[in-house]
């Protein structure tokens, strides 16, 4: 998955290496400098398929990502989570509009 620009506000370059971990759904990327994953030479983000299985990424549906400069992460959100959270999020706001 290509990510050149949430790379480069990283400051993580080809060959960078990685450590991917599924949490609460969503697939967590960080440096490691003993990780297994790296940045691909085209600034490719690898999202191997067991980690996508365990947060139910399938091949080719989409996904939000969202970088954590401050905390030097990607986080990869599959697009369930992200219409859920929206779900919510409206009918939050609904609520409120109703109490108007």
């Amino acid at each position: 998955m290509s990510a050149q620009h949430l790379l480069r506000a990283l400051g993580w370059p080809p060959h960078h290496r990685l450590d991917i971990q599924p949490r609460h759904g969503m697939l967590v990327i960080c440096s490691a400098s003993d990780g297994r994953h790296q940045v691909g030479s085209r600034g490719d983000l690898p999202l191997p398929a067991n980690a996508r299985h365990m947060c139910r990424i399938e091949p080719g549906q989409p996904v939000l990502l969202a970088a954590v400069v401050r905390h030097a992460l990607v986080v990869v959100h599959p697009v369930s989570t992200v219409v859920r959270l929206l779900a919510d999020l409206h009918t939050q706001l609904a609520a409120v509009g109703d109490e108007h």
